[in-house]
């Protein structure tokens, strides 16, 4: 299998590692040579992309790829690699899977209620931007005939990127809004789904690709100093004028968001189905 993507960052570089474990060729594209360089190291081929300029070797890779995995940040105006790549992804005859990694904030704000992909997307400010960005993968493949597949991902966490290490380093906090929850999902189980939709694609799908558990946030950070043995911060008390308007909007939006179609469609047993399966996995490998 060929394999790019475009954008390795912290989840695609997980993924990107289980594809090279597979034996499977992958070419990966960031930002600066410097992380290219680092990342080579590790035996992923890596391509320099800043979003406007495509090299020939990149122009090579686009054409030759089976699978293209897109994690690009947007910029204002939309998905870089959408508006440089577009048109050569659509043509090149290798390709038969594209899945864009998306996040569940264009569903919005629910007031804690169990939402699945059938609910209609109403994000705010944060993923307006998100939202259109899947419609057009989505009409590049429907103009296409390939296979693209959105992937709305919840707060990731794995090793190096937890409350453990939260913890830690003094960062952890413990702000409590009554009946707050955030979903989550294990970068180990988003390498897992995006490797069980290559497997069986589905044209045009979309999947929620977040845990089993929906949980308070603080509750989640007293589990983790628990496990740790450390003290937990104290709490604080949810108060949105001593936020960033961005952290604020984060608070704003309350939901239980369903992985039953993953679980259904490709079978998919997770890795961690919650976080109480992950934390003492990440405690025992060095957080």
């Amino acid at each position: 299998m060929k394999l790019l993507i475009l954008g390795v960052g912290y989840s695609a570089g997980f993924f990107a590692r289980e594809a090279l474990a597979r034996g499977w060729e992958v070419t990966g594209t960031v930002r600066t040579a410097e992380k290219a360089e680092r990342l080579s190291r590790e035996g992923l081929r890596m391509l320099v992309f800043d979003g406007s300029e495509v090299s020939t070797p990149l122009a090579a890779a686009v054409a030759e790829a089976e699978s293209v995995l897109v994690s690009v940040q947007p910029g204002e105006a939309g998905d870089p690699a959408f508006q440089t790549l577009g048109p050569a992804l659509e043509a090149a005859h290798a390709l038969r899977w594209i899945g864009y990694l998306s996040t569940i904030g264009v569903y919005g704000d629910h007031d804690g209620a169990w939402i699945d992909e059938a609910t209609a997307p109403r994000p705010s400010f944060r993923s307006r931007l998100r939202l259109q960005i899947e419609r057009d993968w989505l009409a590049l493949g429907e103009r296409s005939g390939k296979a693209v597949q959105i992937f709305r991902l919840s707060g990731i966490y794995g090793p190096g990127r937890n409350p453990i290490v939260k913890l830690r380093t003094g960062t952890a906090t413990r702000l409590v809004k009554p009946g707050q929850v955030f979903n989550r999902i294990h970068v180990d189980d988003i390498a897992g789904i995006l490797m069980a939709s290559i497997a069986a694609p589905r044209p045009g799908a979309i999947y929620n690709v977040t845990d089993d558990e929906p949980a308070p946030p603080q509750d989640v950070v007293v589990h983790a100093a628990a496990l740790a043995g450390l003290t937990p911060p104290p709490e604080t008390p949810f108060d949105p004028a001593k936020l960033s308007p961005m952290a604020a909007s984060f608070y704003g939006e309350n939901k239980r968001v369903s992985n039953a179609l993953v679980k259904r469609e490709f079978g998919y047993a997770f890795r961690y189905p919650t976080y109480r399966e992950a934390l003492p996995v990440l405690l025992a490998g060095g957080d």
